[in-house]
């Protein structure tokens, strides 16, 4: 059979000049390019999951601000989608597999890039334990109402600390038997979390309408302040990043130059419309809303106030279903990076994780690598919110810094060349309203923002505010380390390990120069 025309004058087909598009990287084609423009999506849509982050973050949002939560979700969304049209131009460049790590290292510097990559990585890992951490809030109290067992579903139990370990295993597993398996789990997970969302969103914003189309201008009796307002972005901030993701697979993905970007923009908007609506609809159907703020109320908690039990089960199970497949696509992301960077020869047993299986054409080392640091927040086990909180900082940082590499080099005339997806002279503007947005959102989560002590401790508490009503749950044992905010020590600890594995072994490891394709002659 003849090689398809694609009217180029070339004869080639697409997955040569894909095939060929990557060689000018320096890079092989050995992951395997299957990905339609649609599966693209799913993974990335997946990776936002508005079910997964509105399920763990709701009570949150209305602690902070009751309905006027709602309006969160359009300022993340507008702040998000700057930095995702930078990252849409950029993947339309370089459709290599690693996305943050990949763009930087071709735009800046060798030692910046690393660092990016760094944080990034760390910032995936902590989200894949995150969300597996989140499975269990869901499903646990669904086995027990179906099956009539009684097991533990307070935050940190050993229940839910077993379901975790175990959800964790399957996904790996999953990922290494390849990326067309995760692709289909995806594109089947994204159809049925946007139809449940939406018909459950429908039903009870026209039968159980209990406080109006206006409620998202109800308070509940809190007082909405700039400080509370920052809080109750919290959830808001945890659902809409891992856009990117499309882009991390560009190896895996058919014409990733004008799919990627795509995938990458589509994946926010649809998420967007989707949240914006379950939010609204759930907000309405709040039987009390002084009571749902004062019982810390879950969207499942809404649902089972107004709904029999079989359908509340029903929702359960719909949740459940879309954060396994939130867990697996976040999963599938990291471990491309973590290819990404062992394949430069940039990590500890980079070897072993930049090796892909002949048969299964899948890193299956950097699976293993990526699920055994995704292990190491259940040694002193918190639950989900907590973890939650600082995966969300470590990424909004990684964005930042590659957002700040992407500045400089439009500064110095970058993009030289043309490409399927471009922003042009919207490139700087656009790219100083991502920097300004991560920016102050950096802060806001960095910071112990909030009037009251309770939501300081609940954002960003220390090992001994980390009670939550049953117990400390996290004790370093070691007096000043229980005295810093979480999240400001996690991120210090990542930070300090990579300086020091950096300046003892990473600036000596053999790295190619690099050059970008534009500049090949």
């Amino acid at each position: 059979m003849a090689p398809e025309d694609t009217g180029t004058g070339t004869g080639s087909t697409q997955a040569e000049r894909d095939t060929a598009d990557l060689a000018k990287f320096g890079y092989a084609q050995e992951l395997k390019r299957e990905l339609s423009t649609f599966s693209s999506f799913a993974v990335a849509f997946s990776y936002i999951s508005p079910s997964t982050g509105i399920f763990t973050l709701f009570y949150l949002g209305l602690i902070a601000v009751g309905g006027a939560l709602w309006w969160t979700w359009p300022v993340v969304a507008i702040g998000q989608m700057f930095v995702a049209l930078n990252f849409a131009e950029l993947s339309s460049h370089f459709p290599v597999a690693g996305s943050v790590f990949q763009w930087t290292k071709y735009l800046s510097n060798r030692k910046y890039a690393w660092f990016t990559g760094w944080i990034y990585l760390f910032a995936g890992v902590i989200t894949v334990a995150a969300v597996v951490a989140t499975l269990p809030i869901a499903l646990l109290p669904l086995i027990n109402q179906v099956a009539g067992t009684h097991f533990n579903t307070a935050l940190g139990s050993h229940a839910q600390l077993l379901t975790a370990i175990i959800a964790l295993v399957v996904i790996t597993v999953m990922n290494i038997y390849g990326v067309k398996l995760v692709a289909i789990v995806n594109n089947t997970g994204v159809v049925f979390e946007i139809l449940g969302m939406v018909v459950f969103a429908l039903i009870m914003a026209i039968v159980h309408n209990n406080q109006g189309i206006g409620v998202i201008f109800k308070s509940g009796g809190t007082h909405v302040t700039a400080s509370n307002f920052l809080v109750g972005m919290f959830m808001s901030l945890f659902v809409i990043y891992g856009f990117d993701t499309a882009g991390t697979l560009a190896e895996e993905t058919k014409n990733p130059k004008a799919e990627s970007p795509k995938a990458i923009l589509g994946s926010i908007a649809g998420a967007f419309v989707i949240g914006a609506i379950f939010l609204w609809g759930t907000l309405m159907a709040i039987p009390s809303l002084k009571d749902a703020i004062a019982g810390f109320f879950t969207p499942a908690s809404v649902i089972d106030a107004v709904f029999t039990s079989w359908i509340a089960d029903m929702y359960l199970l719909i949740v459940s279903a879309a954060i396994f497949v939130c867990c697996l696509s976040i999963m599938t992301s990291t471990v491309r990076l973590a290819f990404g960077m062992s394949r430069d020869n940039q990590l500890p047993f980079s070897k072993s994780m930049a090796k892909v299986n002949p048969r299964l054409r899948t890193p299956i080392g950097a699976c293993i690598g990526v699920a055994v640091l995704a292990a190491i927040p259940f040694l002193q086990f918190t639950g989900a919110t907590v973890i939650a909180v600082a995966a969300t900082a470590m990424i909004y940082i990684s964005y930042f810094l590659g957002n700040i590499a992407v500045m400089r080099a439009r500064a110095k005339g970058w993009p030289k060349t043309d490409a399927p997806f471009k922003l042009g002279g919207w490139g700087k503007i656009v790219n100083i309203l991502a920097l300004l947005w991560g920016g102050a959102m950096i802060v806001n989560l960095m910071w112990w923002t909030g009037s009251s002590t309770s939501l300081r401790i609940l954002t960003n508490p220390t090992a001994k505010q980390s009670d939550y009503g049953t117990g400390q749950l996290v004790n370093f044992h070691i007096g000043f380390l229980n005295s810093i905010p979480l999240m400001e020590l996690v991120i210090g600890v990542i930070v300090i390990v990579g300086v020091i594995y950096y300046a003892a072994v990473g600036k000596d490891k053999e790295f190619a120069a690099v050059v970008p394709p534009e500049e090949i002659t």
